[in-house]
């Protein structure tokens, strides 16, 4: 049988026929002749030159083979990890649609239960509200924690004044910037239940708009025509809720929309008015900062922010004391979207998120200086993120020689009870709601 395989090779003018007859029928007897073709010596030279030639074409025809079945292998793994990927997905948005069903309607059925409390003593009420609020965010959290999606802490340690009243401004890539927010202030103390967030209105909409709404959070509406109406809301708003609700953080980003949105627009304003040119970050509005510094700020000293005297130091309703500015970064400058975080189709990522601490008093209040402020918070904002892209680290603090950064951690133990309180009252309230429809229908 290889011997005919071997003159049908030889003689035939159709190698490449024969040589798809031999790789797919007789794979061994083709890889015999091939070799049998180079191994005789008994051959004339003309006759060898055929062999050698119809050799060379059927083992380029074999290597051609070979390399088409290691594409299909890669083609097979690549369709088993997709599936995969898919089948994860499934199974992970499946479980936060059960979790959002079960832990939004039971944490606005137990604030309508405690209805009566709020009326008697409102601050016990917003405290309640503020524990069941910081659990679900830590829900949420869990949600990138199960997927590998970590955070890694850089810069001041902002634990020391969780208690204080602060304004946190933070630059805006994508929605995931609050995901992560809502994981690296779950081990600061009392931030995450005492908190005030200011975000697009479009947020209002998605699940978590109405435990939001609840909350009192505050959502603004971008765009010149509401601009100043919008401002006037937002004075309204913290005048009405932020002390009355005991707030002590409060949450914004000053660049008023997405990095890739608003970039080609910062730059050109930037180029117009001689201003730097910014790649990582966009300009700042000034609107919202100036609103929050005015309304929620210690009384103001020649243009500033006065921290007051030791005694007013320590009574927190004195207004804002710290200005947090929060610096997030995604490796290789790749943000995380909410899509992300709730399929997880990401590869486990580490996110940085880098703190700076100003005191209030170092921060004006009027427009030309605040707006000469701002703009240089996030000239610094672009120097720490080139940096980090460039070497995958912040830079060191001033005096300091090299940078110290800290993995921020999730208790497993925790998120499960959290997890196991949610499910145990949604079924405890879909039974209570089953039995009073029996009852009256």
């Amino acid at each position: 049988m290889i011997r005919t395989a071997y003159l049908i090779c030889r003689y035939s003018n159709r190698v490449t026929r024969v040589s798809f007859i031999l790789s797919h029928h007789f794979p061994v007897i083709a890889e015999r002749t091939m070799g049998s073709a180079w191994k005789r010596r008994d051959l004339n030279p003309a006759s060898a030159s055929v062999h050698a030639t119809n050799g060379f074409r059927l083992g380029s025809i074999f290597r051609q083979e070979d390399f088409g079945r290691d594409r299909m292998a890669q083609l097979f793994e690549g369709a088993r990890k997709l599936g995969w990927i898919l089948l994860k997905s499934l199974i992970r948005f499946a479980f936060m649609f059960i979790n959002n069903c079960v832990a939004i309607p039971s944490y606005c059925l137990y604030l309508i239960l405690l209805q009566p409390l709020r009326v008697m003593d409102s601050r016990a009420f917003w405290h309640i509200e503020g524990v069941m609020f910081k659990w679900m965010l830590a829900m949420v959290s869990s949600w990138g924690w199960v997927a590998g999606y970590t955070v890694m802490e850089w810069g001041d340690d902002v634990r020391p004044i969780s208690e204080e009243e602060a304004m946190v401004i933070v630059n805006h890539q994508a929605t995931g910037d609050v995901c992560t927010l809502m994981m690296c202030l779950q081990d600061k103390g009392t931030v995450v239940r005492k908190m005030m967030w200011l975000m697009d209105h479009v947020f209002k909409y998605t699940n978590f708009g109405l435990v939001s709404l609840i909350h009192g959070d505050f959502f603004i509406r971008q765009g010149k025509a509401h601009r100043d109406k919008q401002l006037l809301y937002l004075k309204d708003h913290l005048d009405k809720f932020y002390h009355s609700r005991d707030r002590k953080w409060i949450v914004l980003f000053p660049e008023g929309g997405f990095l890739r949105k608003r970039r080609e627009t910062s730059q050109s304003f930037a180029k117009k008015n001689s201003l730097p040119h910014l790649t990582h970050v966009t300009l700042p509005r000034l609107g919202a900062t100036q609103v929050i510094l005015k309304t929620l700020g210690p009384q103001q000293e020649n243009g500033t922010l006065g921290a007051g005297d030791g005694d007013q130091a320590v009574n927190k309703s004195r207004g804002l004391q710290w200005v947090v500015d929060i610096t997030i970064a995604y490796p290789s400058a790749r943000p995380m979207d909410i899509q992300t975080w709730i399929f997880g189709y990401r590869p486990p990522t580490v996110t940085h998120v880098h703190y700076r601490i100003y005191p209030i008093k170092d921060v004006p209040v009027e427009t030309e200086p605040l707006t000469d402020w701002l703009y240089q918070r996030f000239v610094e904002k672009e120097d720490l993120l080139a940096h980090f892209y460039q070497t995958g680290a912040f830079p060191p603090p001033k005096g300091q020689k090299e940078a110290v950064s800290k993995e921020m951690t999730l208790d497993p133990v925790w998120l499960c009870l959290v997890q196991s309180f949610a499910f145990a009252s949604g079924y405890m309230w879909y039974s209570v709601l089953q039995y009073f429809y029996c009852c009256f229908f």
